[in-house]
């Protein structure tokens, strides 16, 4: 499995596609809050906004709307708004954000976990805890990123509910379903969504260099596999040359992803 793959333009590693597949999930988002959470969902946030999708609003990760798209680490140099936290939540209830998490584990269906692993009443091991999970996954568009695919991370039942899911969120009924979706949820080796009759996971592109069955094989449930999986696009050199010189000049990305 190569770290680096041949766009036709220019070399991209693993890490970029990464990034591109990201930045995706807002694409043409219109003037939403995007609120990533990793190195590279930040990476793929700032790439978006500079690219397709430029009414995004951003943040400092405290409290300052961003006027300009400063590379990761850096502070902005212009500010356009102020989002105190109870304005944060308002947009947060009314479907106005949409968040990237991380997952712990997560299942077919799209139930996170980040709480803790094992059983309830005696856990192996205690995580981050429910954090906003919940109100994050029925009040505005979730999506997920796994930095290392692997069947302890894609689990047929996760150990506690942390994002609710789509059968869990159908269950509740029309108050947890208004604003419910899971976009996208991106890994080091494809992407994926839940637009199956079922709402169940589906395979919906491979990165280069990732087969078929090294997914199924990280994946500790059946998937919803096309006849025909297509590749993750390809990053242009337009895109290539924001993420290395403008966003990630440092190259955090590929300690996120690396070669």
């Amino acid at each position: 499995m190569s770290g680096t793959e041949t766009t036709g333009i220019a070399t991209a590693s693993r890490a970029e596609y990464c990034v591109v597949a990201c930045a995706e999930a807002w694409r043409d988002a219109g003037e939403i809050l995007a609120s990533p959470m990793g190195t590279v969902p930040a990476i793929g946030a700032r790439l978006a906004r500079l690219t397709f999708s430029p009414d995004l609003l951003l943040t400092d990760g405290e409290a300052l709307l961003m006027g300009d798209t400063p590379a990761l680490g850096t502070r902005p140099g212009s500010t356009e708004g102020w989002l105190p936290f109870r304005q944060h939540l308002t947009l947060t209830a009314t479907g106005r954000r949409h968040v990237m998490m991380g997952a712990s584990q997560i299942d077919m269906h799209g139930n996170q976990n980040i709480s803790c692993i094992g059983e309830w009443a005696r856990p192996a091991r205690q995580l981050l805890g429910v954090r906003g999970a919940p109100v994050n996954t029925l009040n505005n568009p979730t999506s997920y990123w796994v930095p290392k695919h692997s069947a302890r991370v894609f689990v047929e039942h996760v150990d506690m509910v942390s994002g609710v899911g789509y059968d869990r969120a159908a269950a509740a009924g029309p108050s947890a379903t208004r604003y419910h979706r899971i976009p996208e949820v991106v890994s080091n080796l494809g992407v994926f969504d839940f637009e199956t009759p079922g709402r169940t996971m589906r395979l919906r592109s491979l990165h280069p260099g990732v087969s078929v069955q090294q997914v199924s094989e990280a994946t500790g449930f059946a998937l919803t596999i096309p006849d025909d999986v297509p590749l993750t696009r390809d990053p242009s050199e337009a895109e290539l040359r924001l993420i290395r010189e403008v966003i990630d000049p440092k190259g955090l990305r590929e300690r996120e992803v690396p070669a």
